[in-house]
């Protein structure tokens, strides 16, 4: 079995923590959020679903260059729903991830190839999915709702 990345975890103090991805990369400091921590770095939630939202944007321009689409550039944002499960424990219970395209769809004539496929190549999302829903949308610049 291959082996994914590596990363290492330290604490700093209370809830902060520095994430060390190599030695190629600085780290990154996390903390939890009010009240619980003082807000000094990204939260977990954050984190996944910046991990979500980051490889759903990778994987369409991935699809993007392959069928030679032009959209001027990919955004997204991304929110996650959080609720209490039968335990009163805090669980996220759905993610949402709406891209944006930087061109209209018109000027881009296999859009509707890319859109059917490319969510298929993002390893994160498609992982997450299995055990917790995620919805994707994807606008054109003019805010046209594409998928």
């Amino acid at each position: 079995m291959d082996t994914g990345p590596t990363i290492r975890i330290t604490q700093v103090a209370d809830y902060v923590f520095t994430v060390d991805f190599s030695t190629a990369l600085p780290a990154l400091i996390t903390d939890e959020a009010p009240p619980i921590g003082g807000g000094t770095g990204p939260f977990p939630e954050q984190l996944l679903i910046s991990g979500v939202a980051n490889c759903l944007c990778a994987s369409l321009v991935f699809a993007l260059g392959k069928f030679r689409q032009d959209a001027h550039g990919v955004a997204a944002e991304a929110s996650c729903r959080v609720e209490r499960n039968a335990e009163g424990r805090l669980r996220i219970t759905g993610i949402g991830v709406h891209i944006r395209l930087g061109a209209v769809a018109a000027d881009m004539p296999r859009i509707d190839r890319v859109l059917a496929q490319f969510e298929r190549f993002c390893t994160v999302s498609e992982s997450v999915k299995a055990g917790i829903p995620v919805a994707v949308s994807v606008a054109d610049r003019d805010g046209t709702r594409l998928k």
